[in-house]
């Protein structure tokens, strides 16, 4: 657990966090070895490829957050020295104030006395929750996490050159992504992942046993077992939905 409080957004998004991450890493090892650099006076993070530096992807970048093992604590772009302005970003502090989630709305988290157990893999656990949180109160995505010295993690909100995602496109990933991913309202992440892909979308039944989703690459069925978890997946690529 990261921040409890946080948890159920971050959640809802996670599927298409997932997804969204899944295209940016096939889009960076595409560069081969690479490394990447933050401009934050420009707001760009560039990654290089290593082998041939004129190979370049570069992202309009906002700072979310920074994550700290020093002072134990979380800080949020808007607070941080180096935040910025980003109009998004503080939409995250604007989110919080108007339903009362602190942890949004205040300046700095202090780290939950769990994370003492493994500091570092609580840290990365707790950038992904952050990155998931960005995307489902902004609608931008992907997120990036890095390290940043000392322990440290920026979390970037990105505006990458990477195709919008498609049904056609999370039907070849899904299985994939599904099998590293543990989804706790598996309902609420397919509607979301429709909601921030600008997919349709419609229950196939009253029971809400699945759902259809569709855009122009074609359409998915999601079917869900009685713990409401996903049970399968049954796709018409470059065909018309049906229910």
């Amino acid at each position: 657990m990261t921040f409890p409080a946080l948890a159920p957004l971050a959640d809802r998004a996670a599927l298409f966090a997932a997804l969204r991450q899944d295209q940016l890493v096939a889009a960076t090892s595409a560069l081969g070895e690479h490394r990447w650099d933050a401009d934050l006076a420009a707001g760009t993070l560039t990654f290089t490829s290593e082998p041939d530096p004129s190979r370049q992807l570069v992202a309009r970048a906002s700072l979310v957050a920074t994550i700290a093992p020093g002072p134990r604590s979380l800080m949020w772009a808007w607070a941080h020295p180096q935040g910025g302005s980003d109009a998004s970003i503080a939409g995250l502090r604007e989110y919080g104030t108007t339903y009362s989630i602190a942890e949004l709305s205040q300046p700095e988290l202090p780290f939950p006395a769990e994370a003492e157990a493994d500091l570092d893999g609580w840290i990365a656990g707790a950038a992904h929750q952050i990155g998931a949180i960005a995307e489902e109160i902004t609608g931008r995505s992907p997120y990036y996490s890095a390290p940043v010295g000392s322990g440290t993690r920026a979390v970037f909100l990105l505006d990458a050159p990477l195709a919008p995602l498609t049904v056609a496109d999370a039907v070849t990933a899904l299985p994939r992504v599904l099998s590293e991913l543990t989804l706790s309202d598996a309902r609420s992440s397919v509607w979301d992942l429709a909601r921030l892909a600008g997919w349709s979308m419609q229950w196939t039944d009253e029971a809400y046993s699945g759902a259809l989703v569709s855009d122009a690459s074609g359409s998915a069925t999601f079917r869900f077992d009685e713990y409401a978890r996903i049970s399968g997946i049954e796709s018409s690529l470059g065909q018309p939905a049906q229910a």
